[in-house]
């Protein structure tokens, strides 16, 4: 498989780099397309469906091809894989049936593949992407790969979009079915925040609506142990505070720690949603801002990865969460160079609201706050 990334501020931009990408004969079948809401999505899109691409499209918090990280752009993956190895499939959940959606996607795979995995974006804040990876596991097994991140929009957190050739969704999943016996897929999800004080216990949640925590409301106990100020529906960037500086970690019995920072908030009740599952009666912690460590856990873990899962990769793509770029700021580019440096092939990426994959020890699961990296291999 041949991989090659490209990246541009304008249509115009993507043109050149896609055309000069194939002077030398290279002919992508398929591309992973992180595109600002400031771009031109469907002109870009129209690009590479002309040359017959297949695209799996989700727009952005912030875009990257290896460790430069830029803003209001576009970052593409092109690969140049056999048609017959993978699909795209795209479905929107506007009933939040997110399970039953999933299981359909996964059945219509498994009828292709002998062994699918797959790749996954996610639109709509609020969605519970643990039903979703739940409905693949139904289908194809709880060891399936299933890898991916939630959809972004600058920032502003009101609209996030995933797309596909001539389709887009406000409330959908984009998801590339990938065949296992021809192309070798391996991810990590890793994390590195430090947990703080002492646990406490979810005392009212549904799903991924947290209620209270100790009997207190969700938001108001992470404004008071978080020291945070002017946390209020006017606030534009409240919920930016939240994720990024104070939120909380999901203790479990098997594995490491994920993230679950509220990223909609309910007013009224002043409970909030998170993009994983929080159960009724879970132990919680709160965490510490995070520093060099962080980075330093994420780059071992995928130097962990390659030394005994995935020796060699044709391309690296990464999901990384925007509240680390939020809080690691000029920093981040070391952190996506690690990374970049464990393979050194061709690597795209963008700032998500949320990552799907497997922590260190842990099941498949949704988290936040945390970097997914994933390597492709074709055999």
């Amino acid at each position: 498989m041949k991989a090659k990334s490209i990246k541009g501020k304008t249509t115009e931009e993507i043109n050149t780099a896609l055309l000069k990408s194939m002077e030398d004969g290279f002919r992508p079948t398929l591309a992973l397309c992180f595109i600002s809401k400031n771009q031109d999505r469907k002109a870009i899109s129209a690009l590479l469906d002309a040359e017959s691409i297949s695209i799996f499209g989700c727009t952005t918090n912030g875009e990257f091809i290896d460790e430069q990280t830029e803003k209001g752009s576009a970052a593409i993956l092109l690969l140049e894989m056999d048609n017959d190895y993978f699909t795209v499939y795209f479905e929107e959940y506007p009933d939040k049936n997110y399970r039953e959606i999933a299981q359909d996607i996964a059945k219509r795979a498994a009828k292709k593949f002998s062994k699918p995995a797959f790749l996954l974006g996610l639109s709509d804040a609020s969605v519970d992407g643990e039903e979703i990876l739940f409905g693949l596991e139904d289908v194809v097994g709880a060891e399936v790969n299933a890898f991916g991140g939630g959809a972004g929009d600058d920032y502003s957190f009101t609209e996030t979009l995933v797309f596909t050739n001539n389709r887009e969704s406000k409330a959908g999943i984009v998801c590339i079915a990938i065949d296992e016996e021809k192309v070798k897929i391996k991810g990590i999800a890793t994390c590195g925040w430090k947990a703080v004080g002492t646990e406490k216990i979810v005392t009212k949640s549904e799903g991924n609506h947290v209620y209270t925590v100790d009997n207190i409301p969700a938001l108001d106990i992470t404004v008071k142990y978080g020291g945070l100020e002017n946390i209020t529906p006017d606030n534009k960037n409240a919920l930016i505070e939240i994720a990024a500086n104070f939120p909380l970690q999901l203790q479990r019995e098997k594995g490491d720690p994920v993230m679950r920072p509220g990223l909609v908030v309910d007013w009224s009740d002043r409970s909030f949603y998170t993009s994983g599952k929080v159960p009724q009666g879970s132990r919680v912690r709160f965490s510490l801002p995070p520093d060099f460590d962080v980075m330093e856990k994420v780059v071992q873990g995928v130097q962990h990865l390659k030394a005994t899962e995935m020796p060699e990769a044709d391309a690296l793509v990464v999901f990384s969460c925007a509240g680390r770029i939020l809080s690691l700021g000029p920093l981040m580019p070391l952190e996506l160079e690690g990374i970049k440096n464990v393979w050194n092939v061709p690597m795209a990426g963008m700032f998500s609201n949320a990552e799907l994959g497997r922590a260190t020890g842990g099941n498949l699961e949704m988290h936040n706050l945390t970097t997914c990296c994933i390597a492709l291999k074709e055999k």
